[in-house]
């Protein structure tokens, strides 16, 4: 019987394939990539080659993303499925916001990971930031399963709901907005490297960062969150939280990605350009705030339509400035600070009179 040592020994030794030469080694060599010969977009370097790490930022974000997993089966949705069913649980109010809510959600997520897979990822040449990309597209899908597995819990109409994207005005119009920006990236004859197609992509980057999951969640996170902070729909408001954990980071990810995009691409940053960044950010503000009127018409968890004006005002603010713009509105306060509270994603805290504690994996989760 051979130990490990034995076969080790016995293993034939490889020797160089024959023809080979020191020039051809000296070429391999010359192929490895240099950190400093990196781009964000239209890079030479090898793709495939992770290392040597020139954006950590993004193999950081990377490892954060992994440390946050989450499965939404982990959630108890019985109260939920209670309360819901229950004919004096919820008003109406109530109801209609939590189904205009999943009718934009079901099929956002499924949007944002076309849009990632199927356009953005074949265009950016850096092979940490494919790194991340990969990642955030795993998680679009774990968001797409939680509100799968929400309507399907509270045993709502999957067709009325999954269709909410082409039946419901507030919520065609938000994506009829988005999707020309998606279009433009999969077209198979697009390519980069031209000052027009490198803004488009850059563009295109901004509006599902900044705009898509850093302006048009906000409204619908902040209506499930608030219902949870009354002891309703529970499940749904945990479930929530994690996904605004999540979409948190793919913003910052995506304001690091337009940011060194810039830096590296100075030419692209124009004065038009810029003014027709500032006239979508106008345009989403507008079109969120629609969507607002739409799913609460009268006021409903201490909240009315009106208040969500002065909060959306306040974080297209923050985005535009997070990007280099200046500010587009005369909103310095929030008027959630609470919500601040949610996005925090290091630090332990209340929730719902229980504690959230960081996790590691979905298995790991500690609720006191």
């Amino acid at each position: 019987m051979l130990s490990w040592d034995d076969e080790a020994a016995a293993a034939p030794r490889q020797t160089p394939p024959q023809g080979a030469t020191a020039e051809a080694s000296a070429a391999q060599v010359a192929l490895r990539v240099n950190a400093d010969d990196k781009r964000v977009i239209n890079g030479q370097t090898d793709v495939n080659q992770l290392v040597p790490f020139k954006y950590k930022w993004a193999w950081d974000k990377y490892l954060a993303g992994c440390a946050n997993h989450w499965m939404p089966q982990e959630v108890n949705m019985q109260r939920d499925i209670e309360l819901w069913k229950n004919p004096n649980g919820l008003s109406e109010d109530e109801r209609r916001l939590v189904k205009r809510n999943l009718g934009f959600f079901v099929t956002a997520d499924s949007l944002a990971a076309n849009n990632i897979v199927l356009g953005t990822y074949r265009h950016i040449t850096a092979p940490e930031c494919r790194q991340y990309l990969l990642r955030q597209a795993f998680e679009e899908a774990i968001h797409t399963h939680a509100y799968q597995y929400i309507v399907e819990s509270l045993g709502l109409d999957e067709q009325e709901i999954f269709n909410a994207y082409n039946e419901v005005a507030s919520i065609r119009d938000k994506d009829q907005f988005l999707i020309p920006f998606i279009n433009v990236l999969t077209e198979p004859t697009f390519k980069t490297g031209t000052l027009e197609t490198d803004q488009q992509l850059l563009k295109s980057l901004i509006v599902f960062a900044c705009l898509m999951e850093g302006l048009f969640f906000y409204v619908g996170f902040t209506q499930i969150l608030a219902l949870g902070r009354q002891n309703k729909m529970m499940g749904a408001a945990e479930q929530y939280q994690y996904i605004l954990r999540d979409e948190s980071m793919h913003c910052n990810f995506g304001i690091d990605l337009i940011n060194t995009i810039k830096l590296e691409n100075p030419q692209l940053w124009t004065p038009a350009f810029k003014e027709e960044i500032k006239g979508l950010f106008l345009q989403a503000v507008e079109l969120e705030y629609r969507y607002a009127e739409d799913t609460m018409p009268r006021g409903v968890l201490g909240l009315n339509a009106a208040m969500f004006k002065g909060y959306l005002r306040f974080i297209a603010n923050r985005r535009a400035t997070q990007i280099g713009l200046e500010t587009l509105f005369d909103q310095d306060e929030n008027p959630f600070p609470w919500m601040s509270e949610m996005i925090d994603l290091k630090k332990e805290r209340n929730f719902f009179e229980t504690r959230v504690t960081e996790y590691q994996t979905g298995g790991a989760l500690s609720w006191d």
